[in-house]
């Protein structure tokens, strides 16, 4: 039998204790044998092994082997080292930005560790002593106090009026009520009355706690090891680098072994002149084939965009979250203090409201603040702020008729009365259970008269108490006595009977006002919310009818109805679910596995201990920065530093935007790329060296980089959160990117051999197929340049550059740089004699510039005639 289902004499039997506690004797040598009550520390990476992850990126090794091989060639050859300096200094800034972004180490485990009580009040042989909470055995006699954290997991075995928050484990948003009645089998964790947790707070009354668990044996050290165990998933964009990464290599790998093989064919020689000749021409293939700043671009893109959207509220942890929230499809989210605002509030009464809301606020311990918020319990704070929203502040009622006597609220009762002096007498305020107090009532309040009750108006009142609760309202009723003195003595059986009822009023943890437009806007963007709480089904049921999660109770279910349920039959029906309600951390790991199984990128909110499993096993974990623990803050990609669940709609919009611009980035990279590999491998075959390895690391690094980072910045296009998400399955070239990125290669290679052939024209006035530096100059300086105007066909890809809404300064500051610099190596004397440039002059400068911008009407021709403004 489990713990909670023990009598209280048994549950000491079976843990061999007593209610005196341990002796100190048998507290250390189970201390010896259990070891210390403390959760266990997950080990950290360091800075440099975080680096060396960065490194075993594909695209990063990609980099690391075309350095490798033009480091090689450079040795052999005994040329310079440029090459390679180049390489690894884009390898290092790559790495140095990613661990600048995803510093934060695994925190999770030393975060569950704070909620441990630093020291608790045992009972050892019978007297009262303060321990350090990690020196807690089972077995061990807990003292609780109002206030106090709960130090380990334990059995209740006395209770007055003892209700624990356990909002952080078990998503129930109100305190609940404690009692030592043991409970049946299978009982969910959140309904265990008789049974307290670590990681929970008393909120009021007093308490005894039989130790029956301690560190990595108690619910949060369940927790603890489920986070230890769940693995970081890559996200969308990582697998598809990765996917892009090995294409690439093989495809280095194919053209440059081919190359090698077929020159040395051609050149019917095998001498080391001639092997190390075509050794460099393969190389300067290579290093036109790697797009060196893919990897850089993508980072930088990333990170201006978690600086954007920490402008709006959300702090990105991992950089790549910022991608994989926009081809989210399915966002499952705790309600407690992320869909409502932890908090109670009065939603409805029923009765005259100015007598009703006085006998709540006085017969309550909450205190009015200044500004208007109340402290102490969540249930009295609700009736004292409703109060003070009626012109009612506790400290003037309380001024006016001031407290001589009290009866708690007991759990047995239902019911607490508090007695106050006025100048005619004394009056008693009674709260409690609106089924149980009306039971205790003769009259009720009409008029400021109190009237005989009778069977009718009994009815009407159960009729609306039945409406309130109809509504997921927790219903509470008031009524009053008055008596000429203070009644001898103060009892339950005295007091709380022949009383005046005033009134009912129901409360709700109400929802945030934001949320319901975010929701919407998720649905429209075509992505399901899915709501996961620990509260009762009624409860849940309503929040989901109030934000149009659901419109039926067959879209409701409990965590008892998913224990029942296979992973499989969960999987196949998860999309019949919109609300699970009375569920434990673990059924939000499985209902996240779940959608991930359909194949479904899964986001998933939390700010509960509880919550933390699912948040760090879903694609994209989503943690609240002010009511959030740091255990789920700690093991989200993405924190909501407001807490509002709009801003996860917003963060969607821009990460759809980062991914669209990504792709546009890559589209021109390797479109780019494709221009670089097919012009080196055409001049090759009709035996022509166009472009050295040195003249491709300039094109790559100086005149694509900066374009590409500009692309990154582009406006999201208009329609972009009313259209589904992304499939996860879907590759970078899906919606025609990779023909797109062939025939745009195949017509700057078509320009640049243009540019070649004129060069030689102009060089030799001869049309014909011989080597000429005029030719590589030219050829130089138009595929620098149609890269650069292909850029700004870019900014939409299948949009007219002339239709385009709003502008972008990057790409013109991008144009504008990189044509000074690339001026700059053509007609600076030093720079020019180090790459082995030609002096051009005015007309053949201006006629490699207009074959260069022949790029824009060719792209604009094939967009019309594919449909102009449709979206690929």
């Amino acid at each position: 039998m489990e713990w909670y289902q023990l009598e209280t004499e048994a549950a000491l039997g079976r843990a061999k204790s007593s209610c005196q506690g341990l002796s100190g004797t048998e507290a250390a040598r189970r201390l010896t044998e259990c070891g210390p009550n403390r959760l266990k520390e997950q080990k950290q990476a360091g800075l440099f092994q975080r680096f060396l992850q960065q490194m075993a990126d594909p695209m990063i090794v990609v980099l690391l082997a075309a350095a490798a091989v033009s480091g090689g060639a450079a040795a052999v050859a005994g040329e310079s080292f440029a090459d390679v300096f180049i390489i690894l200094a884009v390898v290092v800034i790559n790495g140095v930005l990613g661990v600048y972004q995803e510093h934060k180490a695994e925190q999770a485990i030393q975060a569950l560790q704070k909620l441990t009580a630093a020291h608790s009040r045992v009972l050892r042989g019978g007297r009262p002593l303060e321990v350090a909470s990690e020196e807690l055995v089972p077995g061990d006699v807990v003292l609780l106090e109002a206030g106090d954290a709960v130090p380990a997991d334990g059995r209740l075995l006395e209770c007055v009026s003892l209700r624990a928050e356990e909002a952080a484990l078990t998503g129930e948003s109100l305190p609940v009520e404690k009692n030592t009645r043991p409970a049946a089998a299978n009982t969910p964790l959140a309904e265990r009355r008789c049974m307290a947790y670590l990681g929970s707070t008393v909120r009021y009354g007093r308490g005894k706690l039989l130790v029956t668990a301690t560190g990595m044996n108690t619910e949060m050290g369940r927790i603890a090891g489920a986070l230890a165990e769940t693995a970081q998933g890559k996200t969308p964009l990582q697998q598809t680098l990765a996917g892009l990464s090995r294409t690439l290599s093989a495809l280095v790998l194919a053209i440059c072994v081919f190359l090698f093989g077929f020159s040395l064919w051609r050149s019917g020689s095998v001498d080391l002149p001639v092997v190390l000749d075509t050794f460099l021409v393969a190389v300067s293939l290579a290093v036109a084939a790697v797009p060196e700043g893919l990897a850089a671009v993508v980072t930088i893109v990333l990170s201006v965009g978690v600086t954007r959207m920490s402008r709006q509220g959300a702090v990105i942890r991992r950089l790549t979250a910022v991608e994989a929230l926009g081809c989210a499809q399915v966002i499952c989210t705790d309600k407690t203090g992320t869909l409502t605002q932890n908090r109670m509030e009065v939603q409805s009464c029923y009765g005259q409201q100015k007598p009703l809301a006085t006998a709540l606020a006085l017969c309550t311990d909450a205190e009015l603040e200044p500004d208007g918020t109340a402290q102490g319990e969540a249930t009295e704070c609700a009736l004292v702020e409703y109060a003070a929203r009626l012109g009612l502040r506790k400290a003037a009622l309380a001024a006016a008729q001031p407290r001589v006597a009290e009866l708690p609220f007991d759990s047995e009762r239902k019911c607490m009365s508090t007695f106050h002096k006025q100048k005619d007498g004394i009056i008693q305020y009674t709260k409690g259970a609106p089924d149980v107090l009306l039971q205790k009532c003769t009259h009720w309040m009409q008029d400021g008269q109190p009237r005989p009750l009778t069977q009718a108006d009994r009815s009407r009142i159960l009729a609306e108490n039945r409406r309130m609760a109809a509504q997921a309202l927790r219903v509470l009723a008031a009524a009053c006595r008055r008596w000429e003195k203070l009644p001898a003595p103060v009892t339950p059986a005295a007091a709380e009977n022949k009383l005046v009822f005033l009134g009912l009023v129901g409360m709700l943890d109400p929802v945030r006002p934001q949320v319901p437009g975010a929701v919407r806007a998720c649905r429209s963007a075509g992505i399901r919310t899915v709501m996961i709480t620990g509260d009762h089904p009624d409860t849940a049921a309503a929040i989901g009818r109030t934000l149009g999660l659901v419109s039926s109770a067959g879209q409701v279910v409990t965590g008892a109805a998913l224990d029942a349920m296979s992973d499989e039959e969960l999987r196949r029906r998860a999309p019949e679910f919109s609300v699970y309600a009375r569920v434990q951390p673990q059924h939000k790991a499985r209902i996240v596995r779940a959608w991930q199984q359909r194949g479904c990128v899964t986001a998933m909110t939390g700010d509960g201990v509880n919550d933390a499993p699912a948040v760090k096993a879903a694609d994209i974990g989503v943690g609240m920065g002010v009511t959030g623990t740091d255990v789920t803050k700690n093991v989200a990609d993405m924190v909501l530093a407001d807490d509002n669940f709009a801003t996860i709609a917003a963060a969607v919009a821009e990460g759809r935007r980062i991914y669209e611009n990504i792709r546009k980035a890559i589209q021109f990279l390797l479109a780019s790329n494709m221009s670089e590999v097919a012009s080196i491998f055409l001049a090759t075959l009709l035996g022509i060296r166009l472009l050295e390895p040195v003249h491709l690391l300039w094109i790559n690094l100086i005149t694509d980089c900066f374009p590409a980072l500009a692309l990154g910045m582009e406006q999201a296009e208009p329609g972009s959160m009313h259209r589904p998400p992304r499939p996860r399955g879907q590759g970078i070239f899906a919606g025609g990117l990779g023909v797109d990125v062939l025939w745009q290669g195949a017509l700057v290679t078509a320009l640049t051999l243009g540019a070649y052939f004129a060069g030689v024209r102009l060089e030799t006035g001869l049309w014909q197929v011989a080597q000429s530096q005029l030719g590589v100059t030219m050829a130089f300086l138009t595929m620098s340049m149609a890269e650069l105007f292909h850029s700004f066909n870019l900014r939409s890809r299948r949009g007219s550059i002339f239709n385009q809404q709003g502008e972008n300064p990057y790409l013109w500051a991008a144009l504008a740089g990189s044509l000074v610099l690339t001026t700059g190596v053509l007609f600076w004397p030093p720079a020019a004699a180090a790459f082995g440039f030609a002096t051009l002059n005015l007309p053949q400068y201006g006629l490699s510039l207009a074959l260069a911008a022949a790029v824009i009407p060719a792209v604009e021709l094939v967009k019309w005639m594919l449909g102009g403004e449709k979206q690929g």
